[in-house]
């Protein structure tokens, strides 16, 4: 873990609420000239912390219309078939998450489709067909009330 100070923490959030500013803009925020800002940048960047920069995009309006939340349940635990798993996860542009759990689930996928039509058939033709896979329990997402929000670095 790499130690933060007041300028990282604030540098940090600025970036999470908007990926696309200038290290102009960013050092002026910082009340630093712009090449410590970018110093820090780099170092953040370097050290794993900044892993990169996306844009954020509206899945419904990109005709992804179904969000689902998927738990599985696996036969075995062994190392191997866990891996075939988390490499079908990691193949499969349709699950955009996925966490291994404790308690009585193993994974929580989130999925999104074009429609229900085609989440049947992501279900048919990607976990059915695992047979490690004993249980699938699925969600439908009604609304989505916060989506990847920025991490609470004011906490750190």
């Amino acid at each position: 873990m790499i130690d933060l100070d007041d300028k990282d923490r604030v540098l940090l959030a600025l970036l999470q609420k908007d990926g696309r500013l200038s290290n102009v803009k960013l050092a002026e925020e910082l009340h630093l000239s712009e090449t410590p800002c970018w110093r820090r940048v780099k170092r953040l960047e370097e050290s794993g912390v900044i892993e990169g920069y996306h844009a954020k995009l509206n899945r419904r309006e990109l005709g992804m219309g179904v969000c689902a939340i998927v738990q599985l349940t696996c036969r075995s635990h062994a190392s191997d078939l866990n891996k075939e798993i988390e490499e079908t996860v990691a193949s499969t542009a349709e699950i955009i998450s996925c966490h291994r759990v404790t308690g009585d689930v193993d994974y929580f996928l989130e999925i999104v489709t074009k429609d229900l039509d085609s989440f049947e058939v992501f279900l048919d033709t990607v976990l059915r067909k695992n047979p490690n896979i004993i249980s699938i329990k699925s969600s439908l997402s009604l609304r989505e009330l916060k989506s990847k929000g920025p991490l609470p670095l004011d906490r750190l």
